[in-house]
């Protein structure tokens, strides 16, 4: 695999970023070993297919109904038809790799059945190309169009076959598109056994009429065989010295567990650009970070689980907020680090030498921003550094009081239920209302139809950071209550103040008293005063 910048443009930098790369693995796909591909992901890859080519559902009957059947979709004993897998190589001329197979004498892509080592009917169609050709998965990557989804879903007649006791059957193909990491198509080495030749051959001329017909719509602009990173990671520095990580979860199947890594993901068909899939990520991971300034910084090279390039484009941008503070929603916690700390910490292969090539190009300021918000032990002397939450307490024309009921895994106050409620960004305490009243349960609130109603002062240990509840009630609003953030959320419903639940949380019960009974400010946690 050409890892020179030079000589391999299709790994160059979105807007002309610098080059770095490094080696690891990403969760594509993960599975267990030695199982085939299950019947769930089959189900779910033919869906994401048929969401592109609806017109093709009745064409893929045969295939529906293997699904709803009993016997293993990917099997050679499944009749009448099964499962196989295919790999539509392509280069940098839009041409598409095909073989000649001895048996059958026909010329055309890779590929074969799915075997009890394949992890996914994409890591399938890998080995496939491999063993065949003599790809490297290396030499191959996922288009950015069309990601791990297949470019076309083909039926085809088998004859029967007297010496293997196999009747006539059908074989269902999955045809994933890989382009090659290289400028040039690697040397081949072709499995003399079963494949007699090689050729690469424009799309006008791609032998089976349903892939051809699939690469022609695709252009002009479409599929052009150069590589694009499919995954996007924030680079977050504060100005000062210092970078965000995120420390990864220790449970089975996680990707590189209790590592030090970049907050990011890979790219979805429905992001509109690289950017677009980190925002979308950062959204989705910790809603609360919003670093300004974005800007393409780096393309590491990574490696999936299947052995293919995954070339991922980081971002950096500016941050200056309390880690601590954070919602985080995946992950163990994000913390600050500093340069010097780096060669003491667990951290993801290359991430190290990413985070001291952008210190040596933007050195930190000697003094943090006048608008950097300190963490605790950087807070001025005697004082106490304190997290600001807004609460929503929303009355219908009963006068029942709106409560969600937290999820079973949250880690704060599980199975319990509290106000609509957020953490204050960056922004006013009202805008923060406002923004998650849209976002939590669907609830249009104008922030001149919102008032103060009390404040609740409380810290939860002595060892914990002190915070200050605003509860804020709507005159007005639009909408009903949804259920948007299920894994923090589970019900919404209305409460009468007098009938409210065992489960409450504590400074959300003291709170509603508090309003009942026209006090403006509470305390609690802090002890006997």
């Amino acid at each position: 695999m050409s890892t020179n910048p030079d000589t391999d443009p299709g790994l160059e930098p979105p807007s002309g970023a610098p080059l770095l790369l490094s080696t690891y693995s990403l969760p594509f796909n993960i599975r267990g070993d030695h199982v085939p591909p299950s019947r769930s992901d089959i189900r779910a890859t033919v869906e994401a297919y048929l969401s592109r080519h609806a017109e093709e559902r009745d064409a893929l009957e045969g295939l529906l109904a293997v699904l709803d059947g009993t016997g293993e979709p990917s099997s050679r004993a499944t009749l009448p038809g099964h499962v196989t897998c295919s790999a539509v190589v392509i280069d940098r001329d839009r041409r598409v790799l095909h073989i000649g197979h001895r048996v059958t004498g026909l010329t055309l892509c890779p590929g074969g059945h799915a075997e009890a080592g394949d992890r996914t009917l994409l890591a399938a169609a890998v080995r496939e190309v491999c063993e065949e050709a003599g790809l490297r998965p290396s030499d191959l990557c996922l288009t950015p169009q069309l990601l791990d989804e297949p470019i076309d879903v083909d039926v085809h007649d088998i004859d029967a076959n007297a010496a293997k006791g196999e009747p006539a059957h059908q074989h269902f193909d999955f045809r994933f598109a890989f382009y090659l990491t290289a400028e040039q198509p690697p040397a081949l080495a072709l499995q003399d056994e079963e494949v007699a030749g090689a050729q690469w051959l424009p799309y006008a001329d791609v032998r089976s009429p349903t892939l051809r017909a699939k690469l022609l719509a695709a252009e002009p602009h479409g599929l052009d065989g150069r590589p694009e990173p499919v995954s996007a990671n924030a680079l977050i520095y504060d100005g000062a010295g210092r970078y965000l990580l995120h420390l990864r979860d220790d449970r089975e199947g996680m990707w590189e567990p209790w590592v030090l890594a970049l907050v990011g993901g890979k790219r979805s068909r429905d992001d509109a650009s690289l950017e677009a899939t980190l925002r979308r990520e950062l959204a989705e991971e910790v809603p609360g970070l919003q670093p300004t300034g974005l800007m393409p910084f780096a393309v590491q090279e990574a490696t999936s689980v299947d052995g293919l390039a995954v070339p991922i484009g980081v971002y950096a941008g500016h941050w200056s907020g309390d880690a601590e503070a954070v919602d985080l929603r995946e992950g163990v916690l994000l913390t600050w680090c500093t340069v010097d700390m780096l060669d003491r910490l667990r951290l993801s292969p290359g991430l190290g030498e990413l985070i001291r090539r952008h210190a040596a190009e933007h050195p930190a300021a000697k003094e943090l921003p006048d608008d950097t918000v300190p963490l605790a032990d950087e807070a001025p002397p005697g004082t106490e550094l304190h997290i600001v939450g807004v609460h929503l307490h929303l009355q219908d024309d009963q006068g029942r009081i709106l409560l969600g009921l937290r999820h079973p895994d949250s880690t704060y106050a599980p199975d319990t239920w509290h106000f609509l409620a957020g953490h204050c960004e960056r922004e006013t305490a009202i805008d923060c209302l406002v923004r998650e009243a849209k976002e939590e349960a669907g609830l249009t609130i104008a922030p001149e139809d919102v008032e103060l109603v009390h404040t609740v002062h409380h810290v939860d240990s002595p060892d914990a950071r002190p915070r200050i509840a605003l509860v804020f009630q709507a005159r007005s609003w639009t909408g009903n209550p949804e259920v948007l953030e299920p894994d923090r959320c589970v019900e919404w419903r209305w409460w009468t103040p007098q009938d409210l639940p065992e489960a409450v949380v504590p400074y959300t019960r003291m709170a509603i008293d508090g309003i009942r009974r026209g006090r403006p400010y509470s305390e609690q946690g802090w002890g006997e005063r």
